[in-house]
């Protein structure tokens, strides 16, 4: 298997290079040269079998023989066994044919540690064969940072170096990350938004002289593994609800868009969906350009949703690839005219988008409506992310024979005060984090200028 840019002008990687590049050369995103497929047999054969091992097999072709299978069997049990439940990523019924996948069961209660647990051990085995060590930079808005961490915590190999926009993200968010005391973990509060920090880790690994020989690694959506792994659960979760013999609908909370790009992987290997329904906070460039064919950016807006407070979606990129039918010359010529003025997508790519997405925006005022009447009807509490999908997908779910899937990408704990918001008196954390307001915290706070924050991560890297 062999990886190629979306730009077009990098040259094709291994999967081990992948993991160790994640941006390519020319500011684009690595895909898999060929989509694998999965048959018929190949998903019916899954039915019943755990989730590691639907896991081992959706994956093993996009690694390619490039880790034994023994030890990348023993990687992915290992990332799975750190999950608090038996099945990892569980399906709540919501009613007669709408489902929730939790995917919130791992050690920081988010959708992120499902790619994260495995991304920090496969970084680590591949440093380690090669005699290396490097340094992780990643952006957070929330969630990516404590599961980067948590995954990468252990890694004998890595230094791990996060930015989060300072006093934008929940307490809940920033303490997962800051309270890790570990010699190889640094939080660094980006005084700006997220889409600042995300841009100096994009400049970072566009000139790397600053680190002087010493290798970056991505942990951000931009690395392909990240990708891979998410494709996994829209596996298990058709699987669980009757694939390959009857179609299922996803609908997905979406900011960077990498979570849903993986859905539309795994539809491109075979998996039958009906329709992939894109939900948005009052940060809607997706739902803009779907709904509209308006491709520009806006100011962003805090919400009470903030993982998905985002305005520039890096993952959008490998969809316009497919979309524009791997033109590469065409995605970067489009992707440039975003960065200065109001963009759009031309006819064709814009037509075959709609022929699989649907999209809906939720504003703030609708996210505590959500929140009450999810409970209502179901006695569910709902994070205000999840809030989002469960109105896109009740608002776009299409024919009511198809099951939907609404992703619940994060525990509604980690987000407190949206639920007190909402009227409740909040959700109590797990007892492996009971403490966690209490916890001693340990991050710097940067303006956002990239000399400063790479003269930091040099200054301090092992």
């Amino acid at each position: 298997m062999r990886y190629i840019s979306t730009r077009g002008q990098a040259p094709a990687l291994s999967f081990e290079e992948v993991v160790l590049t994640g941006m390519a050369s020319d500011g684009g995103l690595y895909v898999p040269e060929t989509v694998p497929q999965l048959s018929h047999e190949d998903l019916a054969d899954m039915a019943g079998c755990s989730y590691a091992e639907i896991a081992f097999q959706v994956m093993k072709p996009y690694v390619d023989g490039e880790i034994d299978d023994d030890t990348f069997r023993a990687i992915v049990r290992d990332a799975y066994a750190t999950f608090s439940h038996d099945a990892v990523v569980p399906l709540n019924q919501l009613d007669a044919n709408h489902f929730l996948l939790e995917l919130f069961h791992g050690p920081t209660l988010a959708f992120k540690d499902v790619a994260l647990q495995l991304l920090g051990r496969i970084l680590d085995h591949f440093l380690k064969k090669r005699g290396e060590r490097a340094v992780i930079m990643g952006a957070t808005s929330g969630d990516t940072g404590s599961a980067a961490i948590e995954g990468c915590r252990h890694c004998d190999n890595l230094d791990i170096f996060i930015l989060h926009p300072h006093n934008r993200v929940s307490e809940v968010q920033r303490r997962q990350m800051t309270t890790v005391l570990a010699d190889n973990v640094f939080n660094v509060a980006i005084e700006g938004n997220f889409d600042d920090a995300q841009a100096m880790v994009k400049a970072s690994f566009a000139d790397q002289g600053f680190l002087n020989g010493t290798r970056l690694v991505a942990v951000n959506s931009i690395n392909w593994a990240r990708i891979m792994a998410q494709i996994v659960y829209y596996v298990a979760a058709a699987v669980a609800l009757g694939a390959p013999y009857r179609k299922v609908s996803f609908c997905v909370p979406s900011a960077n868009f990498g979570n849903v790009f993986a859905g539309y992987m795994a539809h491109r290997m075979g998996l039958p969906v009906e329709r992939f329904v894109i939900a948005t906070n009052a940060n809607d460039i997706l739902h803009r350009t779907l709904a509209d064919n308006d491709f520009s950016r806006q100011e962003l807006v805090a919400t009470l949703a903030p993982s998905m407070d985002i305005v520039v979606s890096s993952n959008f990129e490998r969809l316009l690839f497919e979309a524009y039918e791997r033109d590469g010359a065409a995605v970067a010529e489009l992707l440039e005219r975003f960065q200065s003025e109001p963009a759009a997508l031309a006819e064709a790519p814009l037509a075959r988008l709609r022929e699989s997405f649907a999209s809906h925006s939720v504003d703030d005022a609708t996210i505590l409506e959500v929140i009450r009447e999810a409970h209502h009807r179901t006695q569910e509490i709902l994070d205000p992310h999840t809030a989002t999908g469960y109105r896109a997908a009740e608002c776009e779910r299409g024919a009511p024979t198809v099951p939907m899937v609404t992703l619940a990408t994060a525990h509604p704990a980690k987000f407190a005060e949206a639920v007190v918001k909402a009227g409740f008196p909040g959700v109590p954390l797990p007892p492996h984090m009971d403490d966690l307001l209490e916890r001693e915290e340990r991050y710097t706070v940067l303006p956002a200028e990239l000399a400063e924050v790479q003269k930091f991560v040099a200054d301090n890297r092992r």
